[in-house]
């Protein structure tokens, strides 16, 4: 059994004024597949070196497979490490590189070569067993640094932004092998990225953090679709979410002379809060280019075309309407039309979606359920 619990845990670095992790609430089940997100700082990679006994826990407590790992020291633990910066040693072949941990527990020459040739089966290493890390690609060095912690069979992978040192294509076709690997093998695991497309593709739930905070934990798709707060719509998303603060009126929020629809009953419960402007998120898909004169007039500023869609990035000019930060409002639109409008032409947006995100100006908190 190697469900982990984290319990209120945190973590404070001498001389700092804030906690790295505060009072952190976490339940991963037996071979559940959990990736941590956040931006740089967010204390996510704490978070991980905490569960693998790297950094001391000030306060709460973790506890893999039910039994408390407060004061067990890391190589008690049954954790295997997979890092960044691979850490392969250069003078040793593929093979001595992923069975070393083996045979500094005292493992058999024969029992070591067995498990090795099975990892390197899994992760398609059976052709480089003798080479050195040198002669090998980014991708297969990191496939390597995988093959020695699967070869240990440990409880639980512990993963700190393992694709960060590879090119963009090499991360999408690495992160589907780790993740079918994951999945075949069963073992939980708990992995770190700064990336939210690779923690919405990989994981069956998400941690966000945000200064030491979890914001939100779920699966991909409540977090796309239910975000509990301003920050999580705005960093979970490629683009992502639109969010401005606008006024209210009797149908909706006014933004440019236009009207951006909220059902009913939302405004009712808004109009009962006391609130006269409140923060609008809308998704990029969830715009469309306007052929009629309806819609949020706005002027193109930037178009990003991707062969299968373009997003067409448009100024609002409305100075009642702003971000969250308070500076003026780009709308994002996703269409799928080639060359949708040219750079300074002036357009208008729809909604072709009635789902709008509302949140509230001061706390950030999402304001209808």
């Amino acid at each position: 059994m190697a469900s982990i619990t984290y319990d209120k845990a945190c973590c404070v670095y001498p001389g700092a004024d804030t906690l790295a992790v505060d009072s952190l609430d976490l339940d991963i089940a037996d071979g559940e597949f959990v990736v941590l997100v956040g931006p740089s700082g967010s204390g996510k990679s704490t978070a991980l070196r905490m569960l693998a006994g790297l950094e001391e826990i000030d306060s709460g407590s973790i506890s893999i497979g039910g039994a408390n790992m407060v004061g067990v020291a890391p190589k008690d633990r049954d954790i295997a490490m997979v890092f960044q910066n691979y850490a392969l040693y250069p003078n040793k072949t593929v093979g001595e590189n992923m069975g070393f941990a083996l045979k500094m527990r005292g493992v058999g020459v024969e029992q070591r070569k067995q498990k090795v040739a099975e990892a390197a089966r899994l992760l398609d290493l059976t052709d480089f067993l003798d080479r050195k890390p040198g002669k090998l690609s980014g991708g297969q060095r990191q496939r390597v640094a995988m093959g020695r912690a699967i070869v240990r069979d440990p409880r639980v992978f512990c993963m700190d932004e393992p694709l960060s040192n590879l090119d963009a294509k090499l991360r999408v076709q690495t992160r589907t092998q780790i993740a079918a690997l994951q999945r075949r093998l069963g073992t939980t695991t708990v992995y770190v990225t700064h990336d939210q497309v690779e923690a919405m593709t990989m994981g069956d739930r998400v941690a966000v953090l945000r200064n030491g905070t979890l914001q939100q934990f779920s699966t991909p798709t409540d977090l796309y679709d239910r975000p509990r707060n301003a920050f999580v719509a705005g960093f979970i998303g490629s683009p992502a979410m639109n969010l401005f603060s606008a006024p209210l009126h009797d149908e909706g929020v006014s933004i440019a002379g236009a009207t951006i629809a909220i059902e009913r009953s939302a405004r009712a419960q808004l109009t009962g809060q006391g609130l006269s402007t409140v923060v609008v998120g809308v998704r990029p898909e969830s715009f469309s280019l306007s052929d009629s004169g309806d819609g949020v007039p706005v002027t193109v500023s930037l178009l990003e075309e991707l062969g299968s869609e373009t997003y067409v990035y448009a100024t609002v000019d409305d100075p009642r309407v702003r971000t969250i930060d308070g500076d003026p409002v780009t709308l994002v639109a996703r269409t799928s039309q080639r060359r949708p409008a040219a750079i300074g032409q002036q357009i208008r947006f729809t909604q072709t979606e009635s789902t709008v995100h509302l949140f509230h100006p001061d706390t950030g908190a999402r304001l209808v359920d």
